[in-house]
Parts: C-alpha cells; sequence; structure tokens
C-alpha cells in the first residue's frame, strides 16, 4: 500500500514566504486533486475527511484519510513557484497510523509543476521525498534528493518513528543554503549533516581503472605455505 501527499510548482526566485500550508477543513478538494494513477487496474484507494478514531477536538484534529486497505493511494496540491537559493527550505506535515502496516508509506513528495495533476503517480517526477516507509522487516524514514535527474537515497537510513498505533508524529525537515539538512520527528533531532557527504550526488574522488589487470602470476590462494618456515627444536 502506498500513501503519498504531493505538493508541485515551478521553481523560480521570490521573496522568502509561506509558500504552502494546509489544515484539511470542508473545502480541501477544492486545492487537492486525487491520483487516478491506479484507476484502470482497481487499484486506487478513496481518501475521506476524518480525525480518525482517536482526537481531543475532533474538528480542529481533522485530516484526510485513507479509507481502504491495500490500495494505493495519492493526491497532490498546487503552489506557487519558489526557490530556497540562500535560504531555509523547511517542510514539515503531521502523519497519524491507526494501525500496523505491512508495506507501505506515508510520505510525501515536493516536485515541479504537473500538468496533470490527476497522473501524478510513481514515475511521477520530484525533488524531495520525505517521510516513513516500511516494507516487511525494512523500516526508515526516507529523505530522498533528486539530482540531474536521478533520485539519489541517503547511504544510512534514517530512524522510522512511526510506532504506536493512533500517535500523530511531526516530520519536520531543514534544507540549509549550505548544502546540510536536518531531519526532526516530534521536535526530536535525529539527523543533521551534509547532502554532500551522506548522499551519492558528487562522484567519487577515485574509480575503478577498466584497463586495470591482474599480473599474469597473481596467486588466488588466500593462504599458502612459507617455504622458509621450519619447525621449532
Amino acid at each position: 500500500m502506498l500513501r503519498v501527499l504531493g505538493c508541485f510548482g515551478s521553481l523560480t526566485l521570490v521573496s522568502s514566504k509561506v509558500y504552502f500550508s494546509e489544515t484539511f477543513d470542508d473545502d480541501w478538494q477544492s486545492r487537492w486533486v486525487n491520483s487516478q494513477w491506479k484507476e484502470s487496474e482497481g487499484t486506487a484507494g478513496k481518501w475521506e475527511l476524518a480525525a480518525g478514531k482517536w482526537s481531543k477536538d475532533e474538528k480542529e484534529d481533522r485530516g484526510i484519510q485513507t479509507a481502504q486497505d491495500s490500495k494505493f493511494f495519492g493526491t497532490s496540491a498546487a503552489f506557487e513557484s519558489f526557490s530556497n537559493e540562500g535560504k531555509e527550505l523547511i517542510v514539515q506535515y503531521q502523519a497519524k497510523y491507526e494501525k500496523d502496516i505491512e508495506c507501505g508509506g506515508g510520505y510525501l513528495k515536493l516536485g515541479p509543476k504537473m500538468e496533470d495533476q490527476t497522473k501524478f503517480g510513481d514515475p511521477t517526477a520530484y525533488n524531495i521525498m520525505f517521510g516513513p516507509d516500511k516494507c516487511g522487516y525494512t523500516k526508515r524514514t526516507h529523505l530522498i534528493f533528486n539530482y540531474k535527474g536521478k533520485n539519489i537515497l541517503k547511504k544510512a537510513d534514517l530512524d522510522y518513528k512511526q510506532e504506536g498505533e493512533g500517535t500523530s508524529h511531526l516530520y519536520r525537515m531543514i534544507l540549509k543554503p549550505d548544502n546540510t539538512v536536518r531531519v526532526e520527528i516530534d521536535e526530536e533531532q535525529i539527523y543533521e549533516g551534509s547532502i554532500k557527504d551522506d548522499w551519492e550526488v558528487l562522484k567519487p574522488k577515485t574509480i575503478d581503472d577498466p584497463e586495470d589487470k591482474k599480473p599474469s602470476d597473481w596467486v588466488e590462494d588466500s593462504m599458502m605455505d612459507d617455504p622458509e618456515d621450519k619447525k621449532a627444536r
């Protein structure tokens, strides 16, 4: 099961501001476009506005909820063009699982403007993918950056914190102008470091020589007798 929220807009330079904020009120569908990516296969799931099983204020705590099991879910909203050049970019959202999942994610994708948002799906280009993902024993918080058309995963996985059914978790990613990034979950820092060091966005400093070959007398045995070795008396 895949659950994805998408935010899309072209990237141009404008002044610093809040580019997108959503609290999911009664009018949320006027701002979001549900994906039709899996409709032809009959595996597209439906979204509904709900506070869930556990809430303090039913109206204030509402969000969009996946209304079916074992389906693919995707919805996207547009925002005006922006650039984070010389500024911090903060991506933040809240997710709550009411039950454990076997395979799926509740992540967000931030990407360039789409001509047809109904086609939002797995092949859709994006700049950043961020959020919890689990399949079997593999559990992690994804943070993927697109660099020169290639989606690049972090070398080491970030901790998976989406534990405890019914508990909301706040995910925050802060991308800084010096190409460092900080990740917080529930306002606890779980990572801070350099994209250059922890994502393979740059070519390695040394690469294998395709013309390099072993000498003809190279011995493959990992161990061999020492002809000079003698028993001690």
